[in-house]
C-alpha cells in the first residue's frame, strides 16, 4: 500500500492575465477594494447616526453594506496577493476552509437579503398605508435574522461536503479564492455527490431567490403603473431599474458558474469578478448614495464634522 501525503497548503493561481498587467490590475483592484470598504463604512455610519434613516429599507441596507464590506474583504486581498506573486499565493488548508465558509456564508446571506429587500419594496409601493404595520421592527429583525441563519446553514453544508474529501495530490487551485468547483477538481475521490449538492444547494437556491425577486418587481411595476403622476412613475421606475441592475450583476454570474454543466476555469474566474468585486462596489452607489435622503444625511454629517473641527 502506497503512502498518501495529504495536502496542507493550496496555491491560488489568480486571474488569467498577461504578466505585464500585474501592477495595473493590482492598482485597479486595490482602489476598488478601498472604495468598497470606505463606501460601505460611510453608509453604515450615516444610517446609524441619522434617526430619519431608521426605517425598514435602511435597516436592510445597513445589513447589505455590512455584508458587502466583508464579502469583498474575504476575496479581494487574496486576489491582490496573487497579482504580486508570479508563482501564485499560498493558503493553508484551514485558511482555505475558513475562506470557503465565509465566502458562501456572506454570499448566500446576501442572496436571501436581496429577496427580502425586494419583498420590502413590494410592500412599500403596493401597500403604503399598511406598510408600517406589516414591516414592523420585530418583523424586520426576524427577516434579517432568518437571512443570516439561512446563509450560515447553507455555507456549513457546502463547506462540510467539500472538505470531507481527501486531497492527496495537486494543490494548485485555478482561482483567486477558495471556491468549491475548483477545489473539487483536486480531490482524490468521486465528487459526483458534491456536484449534486452544488447544483441543489447553490444553483437552485440562487435561482429560487432570483425568481422571487423577479415576481416582486413584476408586482412593483404593476403598482407603479397605477401611480397618477408621470414624475412619480418615472422616479419609481428609476429606483427599480437601478436595483435590478445590481441584482443581475450578482445573480447572473452565480447561476452561470454553479448551474451550467462543466467548468471553464479561466471564464469562471473572470465572471466571478462581477459578484465578488463589482457588486460590493455598486451597492453603495445604487442603493444609497443616489438616494436624496442619504445625500442629505451625508451633508448633515459633513457639516457636523466641519463644525466640530472649527471649534
Amino acid at each position: 500500500m502506497t503512502n498518501i501525503s495529504l495536502v496542507t497548503t493550496f496555491i491560488l493561481t489568480g486571474l488569467p492575465h498577461a504578466p505585464e498587467l500585474d501592477m495595473l490590475l493590482f492598482g485597479i483592484f486595490l482602489v476598488i477594494y478601498v472604495l468598497t470598504v470606505v463606501g460601505n463604512l460611510l453608509i453604515l455610519l450615516v444610517i446609524t447616526v441619522d434617526p430619519r434613516l431608521h426605517t425598514p429599507m435602511y435597516y436592510f441596507l445597513s445589513n447589505l453594506s455590512f455584508i458587502d464590506m466583508w464579502f469583498s474583504t474575504v476575496t479581494v486581498p487574496k486576489m491582490l496577493m496573487t497579482l504580486v506573486s508570479p508563482e501564485g499565493s499560498p493558503i493553508s488548508f484551514p485558511s482555505c476552509v475558513a475562506q470557503l465558509y465565509s465566502f458562501h456564508f456572506l454570499g448566500s446571506t446576501e442572496c436571501f437579503l436581496y429577496t427580502v429587500m425586494a419583498y420590502d419594496r413590494f410592500l412599500a409601493i403596493s401597500y403604503p398605508l399598511r406598510y408600517a404595520s406589516m414591516m414592523s421592527g420585530r418583523v424586520c429583525a426576524i427577516l434579517a435574522t432568518t437571512t443570516w441563519l439561512s446563509g450560515s446553514v447553507h455555507s456549513a453544508v457546502q463547506t462540510t461536503m467539500t472538505f470531507r474529501l481527501p486531497f492527496c495530490g495537486p494543490n494548485q487551485i485555478q482561482h483567486y479564492f477558495c471556491d468549491a468547483p475548483p477545489i473539487l477538481k483536486l480531490a482524490c475521490a468521486d465528487t459526483s455527490a458534491n456536484e449534486l449538492v452544488i447544483f441543489v444547494n447553490i444553483g437552485v437556491v440562487a435561482s429560487g431567490c432570483f425568481l422571487l425577486i423577479v415576481l416582486s418587481y413584476v408586482s412593483i411595476v404593476h403598482s407603479i403603473l397605477k401611480i397618477c403622476t408621470s414624475e412619480g412613475r418615472w422616479r419609481a421606475f428609476q429606483t427599480c431599474a437601478s436595483h435590478c441592475t445590481v441584482v443581475l450583476c450578482f445573480f447572473v454570474p452565480c447561476i452561470f458558474i454553479y448551474l451550467r454543466p462543466g467548468s471553464k476555469e479561466a471564464m469562471d474566474r473572470i465572471v466571478a469578478v462581477f459578484y465578488t468585486v463589482m457588486t460590493p462596489l455598486l451597492n453603495p452607489v445604487v442603493y444609497t448614495l443616489r438616494n436624496k435622503e442619504v445625500k442629505k444625511a451625508l451633508l448633515k454629517l459633513k457639516d457636523k464634522v466641519v463644525h466640530s473641527q472649527s471649534k
